[in-house]
């Protein structure tokens, strides 16, 4: 009777060896690794299964092994791959799929910004042709304070950020608009418990936008993603319903740049 074929045993050793990779990188955070038994126990295979996989992931550095306890860590390697991956992200270009894709979903203006304190420039905008097309442009700057996208990203930046804006100015361009810091602060955190931040009528008089954050490597936020429209078409009841979506959204791009998200889209009541 014939063995299985070359390419199905090498096809299940690679399968076997980034298991390996997924189990230590699962398992990082505790500091200590993981040894070889409990890498043979987890995986299901025997110790010399294990040792077999992970000496060539130790030749590429994708692993190391602690010389006196034995354990597994990611190894110089893992770094050296993750950063390559970073360095050909383009925010734009990763955006793009769910900017087109939530732009189908709710028949409104979608736009991508980056935070350059203390205002956020539009990097993107994917327009719905069919609606009124919004005054943004590419390439233009807002103040943070009174957008729902400078609002979504300052919810989850530093206090200093904060304080920036704030010393920048908070004049009013709208009835609607924020302009004490004291209350600024109360919206910030409204907007951390539920995933996403407001525009109502505060940047423009017709105007209401829902936003969220995208967080990139390291969990650092530096950008967000909104819908926009008339307050006719968005209304008071819409934007609970479009809040957890765009939330949504917002993960999956922070996902695609190796951030992750510390909140989860709240429900259409969160306040």
């Amino acid at each position: 009777m014939n063995g299985p074929a070359p390419g199905r045993n090498q096809s299940l050793s690679l399968r076997r060896a980034l298991a390996v990779l997924d189990r230590v990188r699962d398992h990082g955070g505790t500091g200590h690794g993981l040894t070889l038994t409990r890498l043979a126990e987890d995986l299901g295979v025997s110790k010399s299964t294990v040792l077999r996989l992970t000496t060539p992931l130790i030749e590429a550095r994708l692993l190391e092994r602690d010389r006196r306890t034995g354990a597994y860590r990611l190894g110089h390697g893992a770094l050296v791959l993750g950063q390559a991956y970073l360095a050909t992200l383009d925010l734009r270009t990763v955006a793009a799929e769910e900017s087109h894709r939530l732009m189908t979903e709710v028949r409104e203006t979608v736009h991508l910004v980056v935070y350059d304190p203390p205002d956020v420039v539009y990097l993107d905008k994917v327009e719905n042709t069919a609606t009124v097309r919004m005054a943004s442009r590419v390439g233009s700057r807002t103040p943070a304070y009174r957008t729902a996208v400078g609002k979504a990203i300052l919810a989850w930046r530093p206090e200093d950020d904060l304080r920036e804006v704030v010393a920048a100015g908070m004049p009013a361009v709208t009835r609607h608009t924020i302009t004490d810091a004291a209350r600024l602060r109360v919206e910030l955190a409204r907007i951390r418990r539920r995933g996403y931040a407001v525009d109502d009528r505060e940047n423009e008089p017709e105007v209401r936008c829902v936003a969220a954050p995208i967080f990139g490597h390291g969990d650092v936020v530096g950008a967000a993603i909104s819908v926009s429209g008339l307050s006719s078409r968005i209304t008071a009841a819409r934007v609970r319903h479009l809040g957890p979506l765009v939330a949504e959204a917002a993960s999956r791009v922070s996902r695609k740049l190796g951030g992750e998200p510390p909140v989860r889209p709240a429900g259409p009541h969160a306040r």
